[in-house]
């Protein structure tokens, strides 16, 4: 049961449920985010791409992207951050995939080598062009995001973007060419002006936003003092395991690292990266 992704559903199997995306987020009404499918086919509506997801509870899921956002009675879009924070966990599932799809659908319409406009490949996740042969497959973008500790102290930063009073975990996207090994003990040198020892992955978690691939880990302090990178880093410190600053949801890995590393020094259960 919840949300499993499977290989593309064939679009011309009847029925079924159907999520609306657009560039303002996810169509809603007071029952969710789920519309009978050949409903929502059937209203005054712009065109669309439609792509056969997986399923919920059992339940057959499309998405249609739309080029532009509608007005349809009793209904508003909504940004997938507020279902985040709202929905229930394997729904959030299902909308972070639609949007990975979605964001897919929207930024690869052309063909990136010649222009043609695209073709979506029956049965595969694959947008082809006509013309010169470019498969363009969904992006994944690895990243990593990694706790830093010094005892019983962890190190924090708040990004000019973070809600207000909020302190997270380090991350950065990973170079072409470079281990995500490397890319922690880099990052951590841009954005804090640090080093580290003795790193350890614990875990990853699809983020989609945009399309991340999130790569956990665990570092130990080594050497130097805390220098903010200019207009990435509003402000960093080290906080005592019993006098932490407001933190991430708990549903991300960010909170997911942070709680593994109190349950470690507090002698408490670890928790479990949501899946």
């Amino acid at each position: 049961m919840g949300w499993q992704t499977t290989p593309p559903l064939d679009n011309s199997t009847p029925g079924g449920w159907a999520l609306a995306r657009s560039t303002q987020g996810f169509l809603a009404d007071s029952n969710g985010v789920l519309f009978s499918r050949e409903w929502l086919k059937r209203q005054d509506l712009p065109n669309f791409a439609e792509y056969g997801l997986g399923y919920l509870n059992d339940e057959p899921v499309w998405l249609l992207e739309f080029g532009q956002p509608a007005e349809l009675m009793g209904c508003q879009w909504q940004g997938l951050r507020q279902f985040m924070l709202q929905a229930d966990y394997q729904t959030f599932r299902m909308l972070s995939f639609a949007e990975q799809i979605g964001c897919w659908s929207s930024q690869h319409r052309f063909c990136g080598r010649c222009g043609s406009r695209n073709a979506l490949v029956p049965g595969e996740r694959c947008l082809r062009c006509p013309d010169c042969a470019l498969d363009s497959y969904a992006r994944i973008s690895p990243s990593m995001i990694v706790l830093v500790t010094r005892g019983d102290e962890i190190l924090l930063a708040r990004s000019p973007r973070f809600v207000p009073g909020m302190y997270s975990t380090l991350a950065g996207f990973v170079e072409p060419g470079e281990s995500a090994e490397e890319c922690v003990a880099r990052e951590v040198r841009e954005e804090v002006g640090i080093e580290i020892g003795n790193v350890q992955y614990l875990g990853s978690q699809g983020w989609p936003f945009p399309h991340s691939l999130m790569l956990g880990f665990h570092a130990e302090y080594a050497s130097g003092e805390i220098v903010p990178q200019a207009d990435e880093i509003e402000d960093a410190a080290w906080f005592h395991i019993e006098k932490l600053p407001p933190l991430p949801m708990q549903r991300s890995i960010a909170r997911y690292l942070i709680d593994a590393y109190l349950a470690r020094r507090l002698g408490h259960p670890e928790p479990v990266l949501p899946r």
